[in-house]
């Protein structure tokens, strides 16, 4: 079988990866929505202060950079 005949009729518009992704996206926003107060953090000697969702968006960003790094590195090898 081509990909073509794999992809073609494997759930449509609503398939069980779409799904998910989508009640993730929802979740997500739900989760910023909700989060709005502002926090103080000490980002080694100044302090910042800024809305809780964009903390944790920070420090995702940087972990998901840190993993994608790793990740690239190991399969290099």
């Amino acid at each position: 079988m081509s990909p073509k005949d794999v992809s073609s009729g494997s759930g449509g518009a609503f398939s069980p990866a779409r799904i998910a992704v989508t009640l993730l996206a929802v979740l997500t926003i739900v989760f910023i929505c909700v989060n709005t107060t502002e926090v103080t953090i000490r980002v080694i000697v100044p302090k910042v202060t800024m809305p809780l969702w964009a903390a944790l968006l920070g420090v995702f960003v940087a972990g998901a950079l840190c993993g994608a790094y790793l990740f690239r590195r190991r399969a290099a090898r």
